[in-house]
C-alpha cells in the first residue's frame, strides 16, 4: 500500500509539476508587464494568434511546432520548455527525497521551488524581486518550521534574522560606502525568506554557493562583453541557485562535510 502512494504521488507531482511550469511561464512573463494573469488567454506574443488547447500541451507542443508559432513562424522562447522542465525535476524530486518522511514538507519544498523559479526568471529579465514572492517563500518557511525533520525551529528564525540581517547591512553599506546600491533591497527580503525557509546552516551554505558562482560567472561576462565594472547585473538567480540547491541537497552535502572536517 504505501509503495502504490509513493508512485501514486510520483505521477501526480511529474503531472501537475507540468501544469504548474506552464503556468509559472504566464506568471513570468505577465506579471512584470502588469497583465492579467487569467485574461487574454495564451497567446503568441508576436502575432497574439490564440492558442488552440493541442499548441499548449507543456514541453510536447513547443518540440511540435519546432519551438515555432504554428501561424507566424517566429521563434517561442525555449525558457518555456526550460520552465516546465525543470519545474517537473523539481516536483519529482521533492517527493523522492522528503515524501517517505514527511509528504507535507514535500509539497512545500516543491512549492517553493516554483517560486523561486518566478523570482530567477523575472529577476534575470527585468532585475526585479516581487514582495509577494518573498512572503510566499517565507509561508513556506513557517510551515517548514514544524515540518522540517532536519533543523529546530529556531534554526528557522536565526536563519531569517541573519539573512535579512546580513543582506540589509550590505545594502545600506554599499549606498553608504559606494554612494550607490550594490543590491537591490528585494535581495535583502529574498535573503530573509531564505533564511525562514532553510534555517541559518543551510542558508550559509545557499549564500557560499550563489556567491561564489555568481562572482565567477560575472567576473567572465565583464570580460567577455568588456563592459564597465559599474555595470548593474541581478543577484537575484545566483542566490536562487543557492537557495533550491540548499533545500534540495543541503543536509547530506553539511553532514557529509562536517564529517569530512570532524573526521
Amino acid at each position: 500500500m504505501e509503495q502504490y502512494i509513493l508512485i501514486c504521488a510520483y505521477v501526480i507531482a511529474g503531472l501537475l509539476g507540468l501544469c504548474v511550469g506552464s503556468f509559472l511561464n504566464v506568471v513570468i512573463y505577465r506579471l512584470p508587464r502588469k497583465m492579467s494573469l487569467a485574461f487574454p488567454g495564451s497567446h503568441c506574443t508576436s502575432c497574439t494568434y490564440k492558442l488552440k488547447w493541442y499548441d499548449n500541451i507543456p514541453v510536447i507542443s513547443w518540440l511540435m511546432l519546432g519551438g515555432k508559432c504554428r501561424k507566424c513562424k517566429q521563434p517561442i522562447s525555449v525558457r518555456y520548455t526550460v520552465v516546465e522542465t525543470a519545474n517537473t525535476a523539481f516536483w519529482l524530486l521533492s517527493v523522492a527525497l522528503f515524501w517517505k518522511e514527511s509528504p507535507l514538507y514535500a509539497v512545500v519544498c516543491a512549492v517553493a521551488c516554483s517560486l523561486l523559479i518566478c523570482v530567477f526568471y523575472i529577476d534575470l529579465e527585468h532585475m526585479i524581486i516581487f514582495n509577494r514572492f518573498s512572503i510566499m517563500i517565507a509561508v513556506c518557511g513557517l510551515i517548514c518550521m514544524f515540518y522540517d525533520g532536519y533543523t529546530k525551529p529556531a534554526d528557522h528564525i536565526i536563519g531569517a534574522l541573519a539573512g535579512g540581517g546580513v543582506f540589509a547591512l550590505l545594502y545600506f553599506g554599499a549606498i553608504w560606502i559606494l554612494k550607490r546600491e550594490a543590491l537591490g533591497f528585494g535581495d535583502v527580503k529574498l535573503a530573509a525568506a531564505a533564511g525562514l525557509l532553510l534555517g541559518w546552516q543551510k542558508l550559509i551554505f545557499a549564500v557560499l554557493i550563489g556567491s561564489v558562482v555568481g562572482s565567477i560567472v560575472l567576473v567572465i561576462l565583464n570580460r567577455a562583453k568588456k563592459q564597465d565594472k559599474d555595470t548593474e547585473y541581478p543577484f537575484g538567480p545566483f542566490i536562487v541557485g543557492g537557495i533550491i540547491i540548499a533545500l534540495l541537497a543541503g543536509e547530506p552535502i553539511l553532514k557529509w562535510y562536517m564529517g569530512m572536517i570532524l573526521g
